[in-house]
């Protein structure tokens, strides 16, 4: 992770208590097919786990900051041409990862692109029909933030997290 990394991560950290990344007491995570139908298969499995997890009732925020997340990977992060052991699921180039601990839960999605997520200035049109999911993301969570991945995996971690029951 380059010099940029800490800091993007540092709203993970902000106002909670630190944790320790082996403490998780539960994560699930899944691959993703290259195809918008994936967004479902996304909130099927952020459902199934979020019920596992008895944290049914954060199920409408988490849902939808997961619909934007995977959407904006398929849309601006997987190349056009997906090899075809990529599409049999052998290298699946969008991943979704759901972690929890006693005080928060993180979604996570990975995507092969290292470009920055954050919108362009200017770009903002709120009257829009898309273009608006990082506002979403923003709104609905407790913090976001992006890092790029180092090591042989190639691409980004988009994340957002939420707060669980009381501090």
């Amino acid at each position: 992770m380059g010099p940029n990394g800490s800091t993007m991560l540092e709203p993970l950290r902000q106002g909670l208590p630190p944790i320790d990344p082996a403490a998780v007491s539960n994560s699930a995570s899944c691959a993703l097919p290259p195809r918008y139908e994936a967004v479902r298969g996304a909130r099927k499995f952020t459902s199934q786990t979020l019920d596992n997890w008895d944290l049914s009732e954060r199920f409408d925020d988490v849902a939808l900051v997961v619909s934007e997340l995977v959407t904006n990977a398929l849309r601006h992060a997987v190349p056009g041409e997906v090899a075809p052991e990529r599409e049999e699921g052998l290298n699946p180039p969008v991943r979704l990862h759901l972690m929890r601990w006693a005080s928060r839960l993180v979604c996570a999605v990975r995507d092969p692109s290292q470009e920055s997520p954050e919108a362009r200035q200017g770009d903002e049109d709120f009257a829009a029909e898309s273009g608006r999911g990082l506002f979403l993301v923003e709104s609905f969570s407790d913090s976001w933030g992006w890092h790029p991945l180092a090591g042989t995996l190639q691409g980004k971690v988009v994340w957002a997290l939420f707060r669980l029951g009381p501090e």
